[in-house]
């Protein structure tokens, strides 16, 4: 178990900066989840971590130790990537003995630790079998497991659960979160996906174009976004953007206005805040998310209870929210 520290970390390609000087303290068993939309450079941040990618400027401490120069074999992490990354022709025994092999760990000790390992995952009966002979999820576990056996001082998983279809994904989600506890041992994870933020974290870093728009417990970064793009990505469905006119002490500008659509709900035409017409409904069993079309041709969306009644299509239908759950922002994107 061990802190990992990133210091104003930079990333350049040739000319071309893709990661804009991210920092973050990682605490020993904390929990961090990298999320963000593809290209925005959580994969590579993750990579600088292991030391498959070189920081172009900045440091990278594990541990308290510098390890920007130190070669990924000697950094003491182990990677879950997602394509699982097993030998076809070794054993599931070998698959996850085969780095203490490499280190020289006494047979004795690597039958111990594999063996600990797939009582942990449930791999007890798999480990004479050859990877094509395992469905997705145990593959999964395979994986953990090779990287379990090592006892690192901290587990880099990269979009690890992205082959798995959505039932297994949820299982997955909730055995990687119970390991990580059992073992207390610092984790980064990488996933696109906000769903997989929220359960996993126990801080989540947003990323948006190289840049940590947002660093926070999943909840709070929920309740507060810091900008624009953080409050339309966190959220399922997106958050809907109105525009808006904001008044200070220097005048009035220009702004958007944030309104999650579990926050909205529908009244008479007259009486909303805006008006929509229905357009379609997805009735989804515990909830129905409503579609309108605004005037300006827009979609807002509503979340509501599935036993809710829902408007006939081409309605004209009010749209109202309480004060308290806007969200405000200015042209640039940050909160107002």
């Amino acid at each position: 178990m061990a802190t990992i520290t990133l210091d104003n970390v930079h990333k350049k390609f040739g000319d071309t900066e893709v990661i804009h000087g991210v920092s973050i303290e990682i605490a020993e068993g904390e929990f961090i989840v990298i999320v963000g939309p593809s290209g925005c450079g959580k994969s590579t941040l993750l990579r600088m971590v292991a030391g498959l990618e070189t920081v172009t400027a900045g440091e990278v401490r594990i541990a308290g130790a510098r390890v920007n120069e130190t070669e990924p074999m000697d950094r003491d992490i182990a990677m879950v990537f997602q394509n699982y990354a097993l030998y076809p022709h070794m054993s599931v025994f070998d698959n996850m003995a085969y780095g203490l092999k490499i280190a020289r760990v006494p047979q004795p000790e690597i039958r111990d630790r594999v063996a600990a390992a797939a009582e942990m995952l449930q791999l007890e009966a798999f480990l004479n079998r050859k990877p094509r002979e395992l469905s997705g999820g145990q593959r999964q576990r395979v994986a953990m497991g090779r990287a379990i056996v090592r006892k690192p001082k901290a587990f880099l998983f990269d979009e690890p659960l992205s082959n798995l279809d959505a039932k297994l994904r949820v299982q997955m989600r909730l055995e990687i979160k119970d390991l990580q506890k059992e073992l207390g041992i610092t984790s980064l994870y990488v996933t696109h996906d906000q769903v997989e933020a929220m359960t996993l974290a126990d801080r989540m870093i947003v990323m948006n174009e190289g840049v940590a728009e947002q660093v926070g417990r999943p909840l709070d970064v929920y309740s507060n976004p810091g900008t624009e793009f953080v409050a339309g990505f966190i959220g399922s469905p997106a958050t809907n953007f109105l525009s808006a006119e904001a008044v200070g002490e220097s005048g009035r500008g220009a702004a958007k206005l944030g309104i999650r659509p579990e926050h909205a709900r529908l009244c008479k035409p007259e009486s909303g805040f805006v008006r929509g017409r229905m357009t379609y409904a997805e009735a989804l069993g515990a909830e129905t998310l409503l579609h309108l079309r605004l005037p300006d041709g827009a979609l807002f969306t509503l979340r509501q209870d599935g036993g809710g009644s829902i408007p006939h299509e081409g309605d004209d239908c009010g749209i109202i929210w309480e004060e308290r759950n806007q969200l405000l922002f200015l042209p640039d994107g940050g909160r107002l």
